[in-house]
């Protein structure tokens, strides 16, 4: 045999010896080279306790701007800015002489007014007496123009009866003319004493028609008139009253308190000086204050109102302070995609000042799902993973893209996996698609 056929089958029976040597991974075949062991994990069901970071600044409870109408000017300011105040603590206090004159003359305005009051009330009270008296005297003089009628009619016909009478009488010869004559005279004042009577008692019957009764006529509507003069002069007084409150109204808005319990920022009055309408005191209530915090289209969806924070500042060392998201809040100008979350945290030191930058660790409610290291992204965005493709032959590395719900920084929640897929558990690896790995 030559020693080029001799070489030739040493290569044959080497290869032979190699293909028939131990097989790992249950008897399937890998590559000659072993690849650099790369650290992974199995995805699994799991559950985390989310958090988000923002950053924001504080704002106050109430910012509140005090103003005053009053065209007075101001005898003493008692604060400065920089100085705490009390709710209902006096601030300044705005001379009020000519307030106080304005007011004893109203004062004088509404005695006098009292008094003329009880003149109208006297003289409904007797404009009253009167009607009863009117209405009264008329219903008794029809009565008794009634009755003078009714005697007169019975001596008209009494006296007409002794004429027929005599008149027979002197037509037989027994009485004289003039008895006659006498008679007739009789007869003829009966009867004008009659019609006088008449005339009495309809002059007696129109006189009870218009003073009328109680509630219509002569003598109502003058009760009515005096009633009304009484109810005038009443509402006078109630005007000149509402005059004496409004000065004292003005009197006390005089002397001006703190609405809030609060920091002084701004002071725009000193003494001698008008308010002229102007904002003259700026109050900033720092008990308890907001923590305005920057957020994005995503944070306004997983942040609830309710979810607790936990507040530091920088520079301020462990000093923590702890609130809740009371608002999740649109946009802060249209059409950006920036939110605000409003945070309403305790400030019992007072050291939170408005402005003052913060960063905020908001508490997000459980999520459960399939779990991975949250350093196994290959990017920022947190998007995609690598995963331990078993091909029989090899196990490579793949890319597969996913969707983070939630992370607690060690461990994120995703879509796009199954419990059980080996995931690369160091995304920064710089491995390759398709790359041969070896599982540590």
């Amino acid at each position: 045999m030559s020693r080029t056929a001799a070489t030739l089958a040493l290569v044959v029976v080497a290869l032979f010896v190699a293909g028939c040597g131990p097989r790992g991974g249950g008897g399937r075949a890998r590559s000659a080279s072993s690849p650099n062991p790369v650290p992974t994990a199995a995805a699994r069901a799991t559950t985390v306790h989310a958090t988000s970071s923002i950053s924001g600044v504080i704002a106050p409870l109430q910012n509140v701007a005090i103003t005053s109408q009053l065209a007075e000017p101001a005898d003493d300011v008692r604060v400065n800015e920089g100085d705490r105040v009390r709710a209902g603590e006096v601030i300044a206090v705005l001379d009020t002489e000519d307030l106080r004159a304005q007011l004893a003359q109203a004062q004088a305005t509404v005695e006098t007014d009292i008094r003329t009051a009880a003149a109208a009330d006297a003289k409904v009270t007797q404009s009253r007496y009167t009607q009863r008296l009117n209405i009264g005297q008329s219903s008794d003089q029809v009565r008794a123009a009634s009755a003078a009628l009714a005697q007169a009619q019975q001596t008209l016909a009494n006296d007409g009866t002794n004429l027929t009478r005599d008149r027979q009488l002197l037509a037989d010869g027994y009485i004289a003319q003039s008895q006659y004559d006498q008679q007739a005279t009789q007869v003829a004042n009966d009867r004008s004493a009659v019609r006088t009577a008449q005339a009495n008692l309809q002059s007696a019957r129109t006189n009870e028609q218009v003073n009328g009764t109680q509630t219509v006529g002569l003598q109502a509507a003058n009760v009515q008139s005096t009633l009304a003069e009484a109810n005038a002069a009443h509402a006078t007084i109630g005007q000149a009253r509402a005059q004496v409150r409004q000065l004292q109204a003005q009197i006390a808005k005089a002397t001006i308190h703190s609405p809030v319990a609060g920091v002084v920022v701004n002071r725009n009055l000193n003494p001698g000086e008008y308010p002229g309408g102007r904002t003259i005191f700026t109050v900033q209530q720092l008990d308890h204050v907001y923590a305005a915090l920057n957020a994005s289209s995503t944070d306004t969806f997983a942040i609830p109102v309710g979810a607790p924070v936990t507040l530091s500042v920088a520079g301020s060392g462990t000093r923590t302070y702890y609130g809740a998201v009371v608002a999740v809040l649109g946009q802060v100008t249209p059409g950006s995609t920036n939110f605000t979350v409003k945070v309403l945290v305790a400030n019992a030191d007072g050291k939170l000042q408005s402005g003052l930058p913060v960063t905020a660790i908001l508490s997000l409610p459980p999520v459960s799902g399939v779990g991975i290291p949250t350093t196994s992204f290959l990017d920022e965005t947190h998007t995609t993973v690598m995963i331990a493709d078993d091909q029989l032959v090899d196990v490579v590395a793949k890319t597969v893209h996913v969707h983070e719900l939630a992370s607690d920084g060690t461990t994120s929640i995703v879509s796009g996996l199954k419990a059980g897929q080996v995931v690369i558990s160091n995304g920064q690896l710089g491995i390759s698609d398709g790359q041969s790995i070896a599982q540590n």
